[in-house]
């Protein structure tokens, strides 16, 4: 595995991952979708970050 010594990739990165979503709020979404009574019929889920940079 590589690792990068260039500052300005690096720190491309890790601003990348700074808008990441946290393992436990994905995990609540598909609980909230899967959660549903049987006659609610969940079939697209799309979890993104509420702050997205570009």
């Amino acid at each position: 595995m590589k690792f990068t010594t260039s500052g300005t990739a690096a720190e491309t990165v890790l601003d990348f991952y700074k808008q990441a979503i946290p393992a436990a709020s994905v995990a609540r979404a598909i609980a909230f979708a899967v959660e549903q009574p049987d006659d609610v019929d969940v079939n697209a889920i799309v979890i993104r970050p509420t702050a997205q940079q570009f």
